[in-house]
């Protein structure tokens, strides 16, 4: 309840915020963005975080459950360290090196947020994988079960509250870091950030970071319900 209690203060403060910042219409010689802006540009970043998010789940699950089965073991540490590259070069180089590879536009910010969200996905799904008890295998195979109904039956059901939290923290990680796809092209809250810091004003760099700080606490905290739902009864009252 209380970490109910201060999410919600601090979307009101930054929502009220951002309305009080845009219903200044002025600030020094600047014009604030409108609402019209706003609606725009946040519709903007939340479709480009929800492509990002989905391609790398498409891509981080299956390929970190992969490497736990027998034979592929020997492929997750180079499979992880791979994806950690994203994680380990400043999200703005990752960004940077897109353009003159792709070019300028969506594309490119697009591939830029799957390599830098992609890390939490895959270790998360490796990882819940490989944590599960091994002696509950060994049961289900006595039980008779084959390798395709242990992984429907048996370790899906177990890994998917630790796979939800992984893209849980990719996608909050996600909205912050597309705030910078503006430098190559993309959409988004950005624009209006930038703006902010181009023009030295407080307020309008406030104006675009409030919302983008509402957009990743509001899509946590449903994410984190969605992780609690999909958390087998079992696990919970463990």
């Amino acid at each position: 309840m209380r970490h109910q209690v201060i999410l919600a203060t601090l979307l009101t403060l930054l929502i009220g915020a951002t309305v009080w910042v845009t219903s200044l219409g002025k600030v020094g010689i600047y014009s604030t963005f409108t609402y019209g802006d706003l609606l725009y540009s946040s519709w903007a970043h939340f479709k480009m975080v929800f492509i990002a998010v989905v391609i790398a789940t498409a891509i981080g699950v299956p390929l970190g459950i992969l490497v736990t089965r027998s034979g592929l073991e020997k492929l997750a540490l180079p499979v992880i360290g791979g994806a950690s590259v994203g994680q380990t070069v400043p999200s703005l180089a990752v960004i940077a090196i897109m353009a003159p590879l792709l070019g300028f536009g969506l594309q490119s910010a697009i591939v830029a947020l799957v390599i830098y969200g992609l890390l939490p996905i895959l270790r998360n799904s490796y990882t819940s994988i490989k944590t599960i008890d091994p002696a509950i295998i060994e049961a289900a195979k006595g039980m008779g079960l084959n390798r395709v109904q242990i992984a429907r039956k048996i370790e899906l059901p177990l890994a998917r509250p630790v796979i939800m939290a992984g893209i849980r923290i990719s996608t909050v990680i996600t909205v912050g870091t597309a705030e910078l796809a503006v430098l190559v092209g993309g959409a988004g809250l950005g624009k209006i950030t930038l703006t902010g810091v181009f023009a030295r004003e407080a307020l309008i760099i406030l104006q675009g970071a409030a919302p983008t700080a509402a957009m990743a606490i509001a899509l946590g905290f449903l994410l984190e319900q969605v992780e609690r739902w999909m958390t087998p009864r079992g696990l919970k009252q463990a």
